[in-house]
């Protein structure tokens, strides 16, 4: 079964001439761990946010778990996103007047589908999750703007993989880890995607951790405007 089905995609920036993203087919099976690559500038964060239901695409068709995400509207796209779909922004968007374990809890407050699939309750499972983290429970409730970049980077770790999403969506999420910690972030994302058979799209440019992921993609070789303009 396809987690994600790209159709003959085009986007443009509001107000461009140059087209950004023209992907023609591009497909994720049900469970599959997907390194996406590519230069900076080359629209891989564009591409989350189609994958997100944040932006829309001129053309085409976006299919997440059946669901062609073009067809709806904005506020079905947010409800779908919240309840199918964890992401690790790379400035992790966390609410800095929130205690860290508020902030892993927010996709429960936000979907009760997520909310129904943290065991063995919600509280109990960010509270997991920030302590395989290497996050003490001495930070748990104070206020995320008070934690290190790195604390942070790993609370909106937890934060994505609540609730078991079927979809993980990571944007560069290792930029502000030491590598024993990057190991860690690493093992847990992989665990967590495993034990739900979630699929992962994880964007880096440490080529290096390609290794544990099943494929490796390079933007440019999916995306046909990228192509044409390293031509």
């Amino acid at each position: 079964m396809l987690a994600l089905k790209i159709t003959d995609l085009v986007y443009r920036w509001p107000r461009q001439t140059t087209t950004c993203l023209d992907i023609p087919r591009f497909e994720a099976a049900q469970g599959e761990r997907i390194f996406l690559h590519g230069p900076s500038g080359s629209g891989k964060s564009t591409l989350l946010g189609l994958l997100g239901g944040v932006a829309t695409p001129e053309t085409g068709r976006i299919e997440l778990l059946g669901q062609d995400l073009t067809q709806l509207g904005s506020h079905a796209r947010d409800r779908f996103r919240a309840d199918h779909t964890g992401f690790l922004f790379q400035q992790f968007n966390l609410l800095p007047w929130l205690s860290a374990l508020d902030n892993v809890l927010l996709p429960c407050t936000f979907s009760a589908r997520r909310k129904l699939r943290a065991e063995p309750d919600s509280r109990s499972a960010a509270a997991t999750l920030m302590a395989q983290l290497d996050l003490d429970a001495a930070l748990w409730n104070k206020p995320a703007a008070e934690l290190s970049v790195g604390q942070q980077q790993r609370l909106a770790a937890a934060r994505a993989v609540i609730g078991h999403p079927e979809i993980l969506i990571a944007d560069e999420p290792t930029s502000a880890l030491d590598a024993e910690r990057q190991q860690i972030f690493i093992d847990l994302l992989l665990r967590e995607a495993a034990a739900v058979g979630a699929t992962l799209i994880f964007v880096s440019h440490d080529r290096r951790l390609a290794a544990h992921f099943d494929r490796a993609v390079a933007l440019d070789e999916i995306n046909r405007a990228g192509a044409r303009a390293s031509a």
